[in-house]
């Protein structure tokens, strides 16, 4: 994922993959079986379409904090998107570099829970009384790279976390795991022809045991046909609560996106295909569904 001659931007990347690998399993398995199956050379022949990440929308916290490690390192905020049934908003970012990832930055419509949920998320993000990002040194990396990481209130209590989970799973994921890596995107449409179709590469995933979320069908797709989006289910991970309470959470996943040449570069050959021939942003309606990967009746297929 690193580049020979690393940037800012790519120090910031590793900072977050590196942990995000460790703790979802299927990245190395997925990874290690397209080296052996020769779709890729190496890790680094792999494409990263976009990172995502999800926060609260309470003060001090939210997109227009978190954006701002982003912004100032050179990324263009885009489209909005809203998701009315799971009370969230959303934003892409595009990078000034084509070989960089696109970022996806969701957050939680919190006045729109209960008084209940309301009271439990900012029981923990009432202790974050000035934006954690202003006191962040945004050209330190080092710091940048611990904050995706560092706890910004006191550990939940198991009991408001089930709390949560019961109303929005999304809470529930975001008042424990924070601000690390949600996911990240393998662009299936770089691959070998073999497997540069979202069909065979979910079928390639499920042969080698990869467990597919399948809210909305495994294979998710834009009104235009142009974005087809497939995403692992979320690995369970132990987690430890307040008092020292014990159980498995969902984690994070792997995505999966084609993205298809525009209309009028259809004609073109593939090596002849950039980023800006392709089908750009996103879909809402994929990624409402490619959201349910942390959810319960997902995360229960592989318990």
């Amino acid at each position: 994922m690193i580049s020979t001659e690393q940037t800012p931007l790519d120090s910031i990347m590793e900072a977050l993959f590196t942990p995000y690998k460790k703790r979802v399993a299927d990245v190395d398995k997925i990874i290690s079986a397209m080296i052996q199956n020769k779709l890729i050379a190496n890790e680094e022949a792999i494409v990263n379409d976009h990172i995502a990440f999800r926060t609260l929308g309470v003060p001090n916290l939210g997109i227009a904090s978190f954006e701002k490690i982003f912004l100032h390192h050179g990324y263009k905020r885009m489209e909005p998107y809203h998701f009315p049934e799971k009370k969230l908003d959303a934003y892409w970012y595009a990078p000034l570099e084509e070989r960089l990832p696109r970022i996806f930055i969701s957050e939680l419509r919190v006045q729109d829970l209960s008084e209940q949920a309301q009271g439990i998320i900012r029981k923990y993000t009432g202790q974050v009384t000035s934006d954690p990002v202003d006191h962040l040194n945004l050209n330190d990396l080092t710091a940048v790279g611990e904050f995706f990481h560092k706890p910004l209130g006191s550990l939940p209590t198991l009991a408001d976390y089930k709390l949560l989970l019961e109303e929005s799973e999304y809470a529930a994921w975001v008042i424990y795991n924070r601000y690390y890596l949600n996911h990240y995107t393998i662009s299936v449409h770089e691959l070998p022809e073999a497997y540069s179709s979202l069909e065979n590469f979910n079928n390639f995933l499920e042969s080698i045991g990869v467990v597919l979320n399948t809210a909305g069908g495994k294979l998710k797709e834009s009104n235009d046909g142009l974005l087809r989006q497939s995403s692992s289910v979320a690995q369970m991970v132990d987690a430890e609560f307040a008092n020292g309470e014990k159980t498995k959470i969902a984690g994070s996943y792997v995505e999966f996106a084609e993205r298809l040449p525009l209309p009028e570069f259809q004609t073109l050959a593939k090596e002849q295909l950039s980023r800006n021939h392709r089908r750009e942003g996103f879909e809402a309606a994929n990624a409402d569904k490619i959201f349910e990967s942390t959810y319960t009746e997902q995360t229960a297929k592989i318990i």
